[in-house]
């Protein structure tokens, strides 16, 4: 089969079964992972999955994303603690009992420290367009997380498609200055979300609500 023959019709079931069989694997098949195997993941399929990243669409063709790749198991910690203790004292704000809070905070140390990557996902307005007027400017702002959410979206996608599992952690929008303290980030860095990366050890199913439940056609 050549790309002649598919564009001519030819082989156009083949092709089309080829092309479901991706979309299915890389779409439909995605699950949120939270348990991975101790084994490290190569740098050329990191590097893959953040190239995939930096190819979605963005405000302006702007690219306001930034990423942080973290595998040295002491960044992991120095991470999840200084993410904690901010954590903490809102729990106790919140009037959450002693004894859940230390449950919560645990679970979140390992969810930072088992895998064996983590993305951090920052964005930047340093190219992003200037106005006068706080309206338009916070508009600005939404649109780079609008960009960076794209290209993290393509991570983990090309990510499974590799064989990966991944999972989104919002925890950063929390603890921006723990974050940028913890990884000595430039100060123009803004922390938006943590992506974990690893080997799959667990099996989850999901399920979406019916589409005629989210659009309508106009």
């Amino acid at each position: 089969m050549n790309i002649v023959d598919v564009i001519a019709g030819k082989s156009y079931n083949l092709a089309m079964q080829a092309w479901n069989d991706i979309f299915w694997r890389t779409i439909f098949d995605r699950r949120s992972i939270r348990r991975y195997r101790p084994d490290p993941v190569p740098r050329e399929i990191i590097e893959r999955a953040l190239t995939a990243a930096i190819w979605a669409p963005s405000a302006h063709n702007r690219q306001p994303w930034r990423f942080v790749v973290i595998t040295r198991p002491e960044a992991k910690r120095a991470l999840a603690e200084a993410m904690a203790r901010p954590w903490r004292e809102d729990l106790r704000r919140d009037g959450v009992p002693p004894a859940e809070i230390e449950a919560r905070v645990q679970r979140s140390y390992q969810r930072l420290t088992q895998p064996p990557v983590l993305i951090l996902g920052c964005l930047t307005m340093t190219d992003m367009d200037r106005y006068p007027d706080p309206q338009r400017q916070r508009l600005e702002w939404i649109m780079a997380v609008q960009s960076l959410a794209l290209a993290l979206g393509n991570l983990m996608l090309a990510a499974h498609h590799q064989g990966l599992g991944s999972c989104w952690m919002c925890g950063p929008l929390f603890a921006p200055e723990s974050v940028r303290a913890a990884l000595d980030l430039p100060e123009d860095w803004e922390p938006q979300a943590i992506i974990s990366l690893g080997w799959p050890d667990e099996t989850r199913e999901s399920t979406r609500r019916p589409l005629e439940e989210v659009a309508v056609w106009a």
